[in-house]
């Protein structure tokens, strides 16, 4: 038996250290233990070479097939029964082991994988270090495949064959040839040298060689250790009888054979210390995880195969410190090992020292991120449950209890069975002797458990924790043999359920129901089989507590279960009175009550009953019509009276209409109530309304409602094509009337009346824009009702007066829930809103005003104000950045309004709208190609709003504006470096000679900008753009430090910029001459210099060509009137650290004549993809 302190010491047994460089040459002594003398020589004719094959295999001589055939080769291809191979090895075993046992050798090395072959000149007289050595080096790892790691099912089988063939090896050899001190030694070296090597081949296929040995070895001292104690057993009671009974001779041979057996059993457990200890020790913590896998897998079954020695802490550990491997699937071996141990009641009891100090890691286990390793964990746990229901705190227990609702459902299933049996599978001993009768009370108690765990997690645990179909069965037997109301039966008090428990019950009786028959999953989880069962008793009893109940959220619950009746039941089981028991109890509930839910609940169970596929349908539609008749009448002869008398109605007279509005509303949701022409009285009943005012606001609301379902249910017939053209106009007619109502309701004074009328009329537009003729439904054109200006103004400013307002601001509203639905109204209307931008109906535009509201409702609206701009720019690209500038322009004009023109741009708003800019921006994303054209756009209407208004100082001051570019420099990262020279081209329009001189703080925003625009936009060495001129000249200035505060000229520019201001058309004379001279001069350079050029030029920086951007004549003029500031020509001394620049003035109605052919030829297929993006700047 193996002591647990034998494994805390050192391992100096003779025979059984690691055999890294044990001598294998050395067989002198081959009876004696490993190690110990040297080894006798034999003949050549005596050895057979590791590659020669027995001649018989299974007993027989075979066929030549066969016999070539290595003992590798025969288990691989498994034709032969691993008895008979193993017993044909033992024969040669017994006539010349060495040969055999070097057959036995290369069986492990070709299982490796390996090509090479120990042979018998390398057997006597190399190491064993030595042999691996050469293996290694005959070892092919480029491949880094080996019959372990090969997939295939001849591989798959050929692992099964060796861990069986080892194992029948032993089973075959423990009688004799184990015990010769010479076979399981060299085995048990071998595979530990392999098992220490650097080849993965070798150390996987040794591990499990080992492993698969050491398991096999168990078997034999669990074998041992039985006989050994029967042994001892006989010889007590052989010693025991009395002196004339006692067999002398018999005590003796017992007492021999427990000698025996004790040497052989010491002997074993030497080979089992020594492969635990020289490569489990080392291979359980191995970097391939298929390695520790082995390990552990094989350590769960000796333990559980041998538990009086293997079930300790020494080596119980192990399998703990390996619960925290970073491999799912080592962690995953760990917990189906010790499920084996736990399962057992008798070993689970000598496992509470590991529970208590790996418990927590087993229960963290169950969050695990492998969903199969969370399962076994959860398994594990409820297993242990079996032994000590203590074991677990109730924060472990609750850890658990939340995993049904996983969307995993092996999770959810595996929590489900830990709940049943920590919760509801315990019964106390009183329980056993009880009636069958009173046995019921284990019904109801488990009944209540599942209440109260439901209304404490608050979510149905149906799909985990039991089976639907068997637990609606229970509900249905408890509540029909003994209801819960708190009488005593059969000496048993059953306690009764108050309201909520009530309810609770029959919600998960709903859920019991839905999954029973739709298989509904939880979210995550995928569709299961659909089954449809429905016990006949069911309509009857269930039915029957609905009358008796008040509660309607109880009496909605029950009215759904109709729809899950197998209908065709009630014909072919002959239950026609039980269908009309249940529509006479559905008809008392339409009468009796008026919460909408309830309404509803009933006109879907009339739906799914008129089912014209059934014959029941005219029974049902009778009860139906009858129903219908009644509550349209009355609500007919209610409104007559109501509008004869021409004053508010009294509270009875205003009850009774909307109870019956509501009925019929209802109704109206799921069943074609046109025949009975609603709208007119509805329309009747809203326009008094309008004129007095008077009416209440639920009746009112209820109206609109019902007029919109006549309007679509008049909109599905027409559809069909199966009306006449009175019927379109009659339609269209009655769209715009009603359209109109609802707009003229938009000023209402009741908020409930304004939201329902905005939402109708929102719905009302999206389904008859031109959506409507989509799909080939060209006939309902007539129909299409576009909103004017008026409207779409008059629907966005109720958005902005009723949707943008602060929670301080509504005071409406104290209570947080009532908060968080007046949110969650607010969210309705501005995605009813948003909705019409995004199909078309109304302008993009008006968009605007929505957008900029991003930044400051971004916690309550931001992600449908993000989504309506996704979806805007997928519409219209173009359009959609028009409108993402005007909400800025907007909420510029607004701090104007606010803070004046001479505003600080520190400040909070000013900032808040640069961070908004900032924000749109990236919603345009990285790819800055798809957005081009947008993006330019975007600058354009930028700068032209920036340049709009004069300076309010006069001539000579900014613009009122000029602050809006530091706003619209937030977009210029998103130019490519191309466009952004086209940009600047057009920002140079706008401005003068002064303005690019002046350096005030006032006129920062524009020097950002161009800063912006012309960053990564300037190393291009052909760059002819109007602007390179004064770019040049205003880098080399920006390069000298000033000499004082003051910005000074040169001489030269001071006298030029003279000349520009006192006569301009002779400043521009003599310029045009100054470029036209120095053009003739550079121009031979350039072509010198065009070669090396090109090759200093980005792909995509190619120049271009700038009359694109002037085609507008009048922009000409202007800036020809204007002398903008690149006519300049202020002379300084050249760089001669930088290329020299050309500064050609360029005749901006012919290209050629400042390039030559070359040139054009060099960017005509760039100008072809840049005429889009200069088309944005042609106005």
């Amino acid at each position: 038996m193996i002591a647990a302190q034998d494994l805390q010491t050192d391992f100096h047994q003779e025979g059984y250290a690691r055999l890294l460089d044990t001598d294998l040459e050395d067989f002198e002594g081959r009876n004696g233990k490993l190690g110990k003398g040297k080894k006798g020589k034999k003949t050549p004719g005596e050895k057979l070479k590791g590659s020669e094959v027995r001649g018989r295999v299974n007993g027989h001589h075979q066929e030549n097939d066969m016999e070539n055939l290595s003992l590798f080769e025969i288990v691989k291809l498994g034709k032969s029964a691993t008895q008979s191979v193993v017993d044909d090895w033992i024969e040669s075993y017994k006539t010349d082991r060495d040969p055999a046992l070097l057959e036995l050798i290369n069986f492990f090395i070709h299982c490796s994988g390996c090509k090479g072959a120990v042979s018998s000149e390398m057997f006597r007289h190399m190491q064993n270090s030595e042999i691996i050595r050469k293996m290694t080096e005959e070892f092919d790892e480029d491949s880094g495949d080996y019959p372990l790691a090969m997939a295939g099912p001849v591989w798959k089988k050929f692992k099964l064959s060796l861990c069986e063939f080892i194992a029948v090896l032993v089973r075959q050899c423990q009688y004799s040839i184990i015990y010769d001190e010479y076979m399981m030694d060299m085995v048990i070296s071998l595979l530990t040298g392999l098992s220490d090597s650097q080849v993965r081949a070798f150390r996987h296929t040794s591990t499990l060689a080992a492993m698969k040995l050491m398991t096999a070895l168990v078997n034999v001292a669990l074998n041992l250790s039985i006989n050994l104690d029967n042994t001892q057993r006989q010889y007590e009671t052989e010693r025991n009888k009395s002196i004339g009974k006692r067999a002398n001779e018999r005590l003796e041979l017992l007492l021999q054979k427990r000698k025996e057996l004790q040497e052989n059993q010491d002997e074993i457990e030497n080979m089992m210390n020594a492969i635990f200890k020289g490569v489990f020790i080392h291979r359980y913590r191995d970097v391939i995880a298929e390695i520790r896998v082995v390990c552990i897998e094989e350590i769960g079954m000796w333990m559980k195969m041998y538990s009086e020695a293997f079930l300790n802490d020494s080596y119980l550990k192990y399998v703990g410190w390996t619960m925290y491997d970073k491999q799912g699937e080592v962690r995953l071996k760990c917990l189906t090992a010790l499920q084996g141990l736990y399962y057992s009641r008798e070993l689970n009891a000598r496992l509470e020292l590991f529970t208590s100090r790996f418990k927590d890691r087993i229960v963290s286990m169950t969050l695990d991120k492998e969903y199969d390793v969370a399962v076994q964990a959860i398994k594990l746990l409820t297993l242990a449950l079996q032994s000590n229901d203590e074991v677990l705190t109730a924060e472990d227990c609750e850890s658990v209890y939340h995993l049904v609702y996983s969307a995993h459902r092996p999770v959810a299933v595996a929590a489900g069975e830990f709940l049943y049996k920590k919760l509801f599978s315990h019964h106390g001993p009183e329980d056993e002797g009880r009636p069958r009768r009173g046995r019921q009370c284990l019904n109801a108690n488990l009944i209540r458990t599942t209440v109260l765990f439901f209304l404490e997690s608050e979510v149905c645990l149906m799909c985990s924790a039991f089976n639907p179909l068997n637990l609606h069965k229970q509900i249905q037997n408890q509540i029909t043999r003994q209801p819960l109301n708190g009488k005593t039966q059969n000496n048993v008090c059953v306690s009764a359920l108050t309201d909520a428990q009530e309810a609770a019950l029959i919600d998960i009786m709903l859920c019991a129901i839905r999954q029973t028959c739709e298989c509904h999953p939880p979210t995550g989880r995928g569709p299961g089989k659909r089954v449809r069962h429905t016990h006949r008793h069911t309509h009857k009893q269930h039915f029957g507590i609905a009358i008796l109940s008040v509660d309607p959220e109880k009496v909605t619950n029950l009215l759904q279960f109709p729809q899950y009746f197998d209908l065709e039941i009630y014909t072919t089981g002959r239950l026609e009175k039980h269908l009309d028991a249940l529509l006479r109890q559905v008809r008392d509930v339409v009468e009796k009550h008026t919460d909408k839910d309830v309404l509803e609940a009933c006109s879907m169970t009339f739906h799914a009953l008129c089912n014209e596929d059934f014959t029941i349908y005219n029974r049902v539609d009778i009860v139906r019509s009858q129903i219908l008749d009644e509550q349209i009448d009355k609500f007919h002869r209610l409104l007559e009276d109501v509008l004869q008398e021409g004053e508010e109605p009294d509270e009875d007279d205003a009850y009774q209409v909307l109870s019956t509005l509501k009925r019929i509303t209802a109704f109206h949701n799921a069943h074609d109530l046109t025949k009975w022409d609603l709208f007119t009285s509805n329309y009747k009943l809203l326009n008094s309304g309008l004129q007095n005012g008077d009416m209440p606001e639920q009746i009112v609301a209820h109206a609109l409602q019902c007029t919109h379902y006549v309007i679509l249910w008049h909109l599905a017939k027409v559809s069909e094509g199966s009306v006449s053209k009175d019927d379109m106009v009659l339609l269209r007619r009655q769209v715009r009337a009603f359209c109109l109502m609802c707009q003229r309701y938009l000023n209402s004074i009741s908020t409930v009346v304004k939201e329902q009328a905005f939402t109708i009329l929102c719905d009302a537009l999206l389904i008859f824009s031109y959506q409507i003729v989509a799909s080939g439904r060209e006939a309902l054109e007539p129909l299409v009702f576009s909103p004017d200006a008026s409207l779409q103004s008059e629907l966005l400013n109720f958005i902005l007066d009723h949707v943008f307002v602060d929670q301080d601001e509504d005071s409406s509203t104290d209570d947080e829930a009532n908060k968080i639905e007046a949110l969650h109204r607010r969210r309705n209307l501005l995605a009813a809103f948003c909705k019409l931008i995004i199909y078309n109906v109304v302008e993009m535009k008006t968009g605007a005003d929505i957008f900029k509201q991003y930044m400051r409702y971004y916690n309550d609206y931001g992600d449908i104000i993000k989504e309506t701009m996704s979806k805007a720019r997928q519409i219209d690209k173009i359009q959609c950045a028009k409108t993402l500038i005007l909400s800025l322009q907007q909420l510029f004009n607004e701090m104007l309004s606010d803070l004046g023109c001479n505003f600080d741009r520190s400040t909070s708003a000013f900032c808040g709208i640069k961070e908004l800019a900032r924000r749109f921006s990236l919603t345009f994303g990285l790819d800055h190609l798809k957005t081009r054209e947008a993006i330019a756009m975007l600058h354009k209407d930028g700068i032209e709003f920036a340049f709009k208004e004069p300076s309010p100082q006069g001539e000579g001051g900014p613009p009122l504006n000029l602050a809006f570019l530091d706003i619209l420099s937030e977009f210029s990262s998103k130019l490519l470096r191309q466009d952004k020279k086209t940009v600047h081209l057009y920002l140079e329009r706008f401005m003068t000679f002064q303005m690019a001189l002046q350096r005030d703080d006032c006129w920062l925003p524009l020097i950002s900008y161009r800063n912006s625009l012309q960053t990564g936009a300037d190393d291009d060495t052909l760059s002819v753009i109007s602007g390179m001129s004064s770019r040049s000249s205003a880098r080399s200035r920006r390069s000298k430090p000033p000499a004082t505060s003051k910005r000074k000229l040169p001489e030269g520019t001071c006298l030029i910029a003279s000349c520009f201001v006192f006569s301009s058309q002779v400043a521009w004379m003599m310029a045009q001459k100054q470029q036209q001279e120095r053009a003739s001069l550079q121009y031979g350079k350039m072509r010198g210099h065009i070669q090396h050029t090109i090759g200093l030029m980005e792909d995509d920086e190619e120049p271009i060509v700038e009359d694109v951007m002037m085609s507008s004549e009048e922009r000409l003029d202007d800036l020809n009137e204007g002398m903008d500031f690149d006519t300049m020509d202020i002379d300084l001394p050249p760089s001669k650290n930088r290329r020299e620049r050309s500064e050609l003035k360029p005749d901006y109605f012919d290209p050629a004549s400042i390039m030559d052919d070359s040139v054009i030829q060099l960017i005509s297929g760039f100008f072809l993809s840049t005429i889009k993006i200069s088309k944005v700047f042609l106005h």
